[in-house]
């Protein structure tokens, strides 16, 4: 029966409130965590007599000279304290774009790039535009131990793809293929690798870049270790499938400038858009200092240091490698150390202790993945001598 205009309607009774949730903190990131390399570093401070803290990716140099801090100056840059446009400072984004283009056949202009706070904040940037929660991110494992967190900063699933042992493009494929679900929308790989060493062939990223392009899914390319292959040659994933790779660039590893945290991303122009908004309520826009910092050592006396400090790295590298009886690095400034053998019923944290007891710091496999038998160590945080003297310690407790 119709419903008169006088009579009145039935009315919805309002929902009950929800009661407020008690102050506690997001289980993404409770679950976390709060070290990527080990809870034991505190332990080796206090020890006296020479330490080896190769536990974090660094470098024991300095920036180019021309390209440090304290030869920066407000007389011949007003406004170096101030902030730059969210974007990027305008000298530093032509600098990009040049060299960028110098690298590879794609077209590239300012809008294609944005200055990041290292290329930390370039993936949180990439993240937090791609992301909704619940959604999962694919990692080609080992990799950067704190890109599993930033995924779950965003409230994204990190989800690990190992290919330790893989010898094929084809393997690799169907390793991908294997974890991918309906909710996963990114690809991330990393590039001369960081833990590796390893630098991924050219078959296995023409290969990556069809599967992203058949899935529909993002490609998150690492490439801070670009100067650094001494085997092989550096695909960029960019010039494979240009419409979905987003590159994470930076000035920590290419010329020694981890401090002073500028990185930058390369992408698609509507998808750096979007980057964009996440930068600008994380962190604004990069310092402006490190900036100008960048744009001197992309004038030149950048690329002269990385090839002189490429030369050197690979030198201790290949030393190191000898030492420890593993094949030599093909790139980056890692190399990543199965132990398996040489751990006690106390497993990793045992052979970890023993090292910290012997001086030596060398991070854990499962901050990398699920590599429980694994160590990482970097070659270039100490001079080479104390490097060399480090890895002497830990080829005695593996036995050589």
């Amino acid at each position: 029966m119709a419903v008169h205009a006088s009579q009145p309607r039935e009315r919805t009774p309002p929902p009950t409130a929800p009661m407020p949730r008690h102050p506690t903190y997001a289980p993404s990131v409770a679950s976390m965590s709060g070290s990527v390399y080990s809870t034991l570093a505190s332990k080796l401070a206090r020890l006296e007599g020479e330490v080896y803290p190769l536990h974090v990716g660094d470098t024991w140099m300095e920036p180019p000279e021309g390209c440090r801090m304290e030869e920066l100056r407000t007389a011949q840059y007003p406004g170096m304290h101030r902030y730059s446009p969210v974007e990027g400072h305008p000298a530093l984004l032509d600098r990009i774009v040049e060299h960028v283009r110098a690298r590879m056949a794609v077209p590239t202009e300012r809008a294609h790039v944005l200055v990041t706070t290292g290329a930390t904040g370039a993936l949180g940037a990439m993240l937090g535009a791609l992301l909704t929660p619940g959604e999962e991110v694919l990692l080609l494992a080992p990799y950067w131990p704190l890109i599993s967190g930033i995924v779950r900063s965003f409230h994204g699933v990190p989800v690990p793809v190992p290919f330790l042992g893989l010898d094929s493009a084809e393997e690799l494929v169907e390793a991908v293929r294997a974890r991918l679900t309906e909710r996963t929308v990114a690809l991330y790989l990393n590039t001369p690798n960081n833990p590796t060493g390893r630098v991924l062939p050219r078959e296995w990223m023409e290969a990556l870049a069809a599967l992203a392009r058949r899935e529909g899914l993002w490609l998150l390319s690492d490439e801070v270790y670009e100067h650094y292959v001494y085997t092989g040659e550096h695909v960029y994933a960019r010039t494979l499938a240009p419409e979905r790779t987003l590159s994470a660039w930076s000035f920590s590893k290419a010329y020694g400038m981890a401090g002073n945290r500028c990185g930058w991303v390369v992408g698609p122009a509507e998808a750096v858009e979007q980057l964009r908004k996440v930068s600008t309520h994380a962190f604004y826009s990069a310092p402006t200092a490190s900036q100008l910092a960048g744009v001197r050592a992309l004038q030149g006396p950048g690329l002269e240091w990385a090839a002189a400090a490429a030369a050197q790295y690979a030198d201790t590298g290949r030393k190191v490698a000898a030492l420890l009886g593993v094949p030599p690095p093909q790139g980056s400034t890692f190399l990543f150390v199965d132990v398996a053998r040489h751990l006690d019923e106390r497993g990793l944290s045992g052979f970890l202790e023993r090292c910290v007891e012997n001086h030596l710091l060398v991070a854990p496999g499962p901050s990398f993945g699920p590599f429980p038998h694994h160590v990482r160590l970097c070659f270039t945080c100490s001079p080479p001598d104390v490097v060399l003297r480090g890895a002497q310690v830990l080829a005695r407790l593996m036995g050589r």
